[in-house]
């Protein structure tokens, strides 16, 4: 009987029957949004941000752009794609950073307090801001800080200080190295702001720590679209080429009809048909005075 008890003590209970410990479930629902298959799309946990292409969103994990996690913007030639591809996001980035409305009996916030809240650092754009055409895409030029870095060790240094400083961070890296890459991205895990690395398409074969990493290119049988290809992301394989529209506000009203449609898939022309082969022309018989003169 001794025996049979002490058995029944020291055998641990069936997995079934176990009591969940306290604060079990709570764990498991933290946990179930940074867990995923290699077969599915990510459910990052972390808030995303809306790119502004419903296409694009529904082949991005989460939704949209990830935060706390370094986005590279692969393209084949710097200061032409990368504006017309981030500014929807970037714009729904400021309308969310926008202040509440002012308590009674409180002195409402400046502008320029505003502004230093809500923060965009260009880290070596490729041309000089054109402020104008960025304020056409809603972004205002009192939030744009533009950093002209004139070595690698200087662009890399500003893009890590200002993840660091959790801002937006847009930074044109073309020479820096895979570890270096891995260093932003691990600096980026703490930064709720996105943080895009536009770098030469040309890098492609390379690894990178970014989770999220797309090709760009214009499209060749759309005007005023973009090709984009997700070379990398948390989620299965992506396959196709995405078409989005991306004609900036400021010139939709400028174009006309026929220019703002996509241009139509010209037909494939006939094979060409053969010519007959001339006919061999008959042979001219020679001229009587062109004989020979047969000498007696």
């Amino acid at each position: 009987m001794l025996s049979a008890i002490s058995s029944q003590a020291t055998s641990p209970p069936a997995l079934g029957n176990a009591p969940l410990k306290p604060g079990r479930q709570p764990l498991d629902a933290a946990l179930q949004g940074r867990l995923w298959r290699g077969s599915s799309l990510s459910t990052n946990a972390d808030p995303t941000l809306p790119s502004g292409f419903t296409a694009l969103d529904s082949e991005l994990p989460g939704g949209g752009w990830p935060t706390r996690a370094a986005v590279e913007v692969l393209v084949p030639q710097f200061g032409v794609l990368e504006w017309r591809l981030l500014a929807p996001g970037l714009r729904a980035w400021w309308a969310a950073q926008a202040l509440p409305a002012a308590q009674p009996g409180r002195r409402p916030r400046s502008a320029a307090a505003s502004a230093t809240a809500r923060t965009l650092l260009l880290v070596n754009p490729p041309h000089t801001p054109h402020l104008p055409g960025l304020q056409a895409l809603g972004l205002p030029p009192s939030a744009l800080i533009w950093v002209a870095a004139s070595t690698p060790a200087q662009q890399l240094w500003a893009a890590e200080q200002a993840i660091k400083s959790r801002v937006a961070v847009l930074a044109w890296l073309p020479e820096a190295r895979p570890e270096q890459i891995r260093r932003l991205q691990v600096n980026a895990l703490s930064s709720d702001a996105p943080v895009f690395l536009m770098r030469p398409e040309r890098v492609a074969q390379q690894s990178s720590a970014a989770p999220l990493r797309l090709v760009v290119r214009p499209d060749a049988g759309a005007e005023w679209h973009l090709s984009v290809h997700l070379l990398k992301r948390r989620g299965p394989a992506h396959e196709d080429w995405l078409t989005l529209p991306a004609m900036p506000g400021a010139v939709e009203p400028l174009l006309t009809a026929a220019k703002r449609k996509p241009l139509p898939v010209p037909a494939p022309s006939p094979a060409p048909v053969p010519s007959p082969a001339p006919a061999t022309p008959p042979t001219e018989r020679a001229d009587a005075l062109a004989r020979p003169v047969l000498h007696a």
